[in-house]
């Protein structure tokens, strides 16, 4: 049986957290709950000037070479600034894990990973949110379930962070919140509503978005808004659905549904991955070529016992 004890006499994995933002935030929090991990500390671009009341007792730095003994970054930053900073602290000898989810872009950014994590014996998990991430595990299961048909995921309605940090990076837009619609079969309709700063043409802002690979294959519609904190909720969810043919039966279907806060889930699965990372050869991984197992604290032969 796995106790509280069993984790007091475990040498436990020091992460650090890149970013103080939801993400990053949420991610503190499950640390802080985590039994087999401690906090090596906070990298943040303004270090330690102005921090907030809760990050008193951590180490908080504006350069990840000011802490000690790194086992993991997990990076919470916004999916374009993700690479950079993976390849950066593989070189240093750190592992890596984020939730990139531009999901056109994956296959490309593990490829580009995966000499960096090789050259230097460390471990990368990538695009480890919960989708990509546990989704794909879900979808991946589903498929080899009834391996002929097909499925569909449905998000929302809620908040998609990663298209929100993306309309927030445009040129006139000082607050952005992204909504995601689903309108049924895995077609989406992205609801924007931004904040423009003066002077600032909702009409420009709008081209652009829609322009961005973020948008780019979605019904979108851009609002211009008083207050993006007055319409904000960080709730979303997924449906997930699989109708095929097991062996030559058919009419299989299966589903999976959630309604979650989007940061703190999101947060939840960093942190298993960066506690798989610690388990893995080296290299760069997807969720899906992870065993589960992995991604949860204690033994695995208890585990085995315990949930099969």
């Amino acid at each position: 049986m796995i106790t509280i004890q069993t984790f007091k006499n475990m040498k436990k994995i020091r992460a650090a957290v890149v970013g103080y933002g939801n993400i990053g935030q949420y991610t503190l929090q499950t640390l802080e709950v985590a039994p087999d991990f401690e906090v090596a500390g906070i990298v943040r671009r303004q270090g330690a000037k102005e921090r907030p009341m809760e990050l008193e007792k951590y180490n908080v730095v504006s350069d990840i070479a000011e802490l000690h003994d790194v086992d993991v970054a997990i990076l919470a930053l916004p999916t374009r600034e993700c690479p950079a900073y993976a390849k950066k602290y593989l070189a240093m000898g750190i592992n890596t894990v984020d939730s990139f989810d531009i999901h056109t872009n994956i296959v490309n950014y593990r490829a580009e990973l995966m000499p960096v994590c090789k050259e230097h014996g460390r471990v990368s998990v990538i695009s480890a949110g919960w989708d990509p991430g546990s989704d794909s595990i879900v979808r991946m299961l589903m498929q080899s379930l009834a391996p002929k048909g097909l499925s569909y995921t449905n998000f929302g309605p809620g908040m998609s962070m990663g298209h929100s940090v993306c309309v927030r990076s445009k040129k006139g837009v000082k607050n952005a919140l992204s909504m995601t619609i689903p309108l049924g079969e895995g077609i989406h309709r992205r609801m924007v509503y931004v904040e423009l700063e003066d002077g600032a043409r909702l009409e420009d802002v709008a081209a652009e978005v829609k322009a961005d690979p973020y948008f780019a294959n979605d019904e979108t519609h851009v609002f211009a808004v008083k207050s993006v904190d007055e319409v904000r909720d960080m709730g979303h969810g997924v449906h997930l659905v699989r109708k095929g043919v097991s062996g030559k039966t058919q009419n299989q279907h299966f589903s999976f549904d959630m309604s979650i806060n989007n940061p703190a889930l999101t947060a939840q699965v960093l942190v298993n991955v960066a506690r798989a990372s610690m388990r893995l050869q080296p290299g760069c991984y997807t969720m899906v070529e992870i065993p589960v197992i992995d991604m949860l604290p204690g033994d695995r032969e208890e585990l085995i016992g315990q949930m099969v």
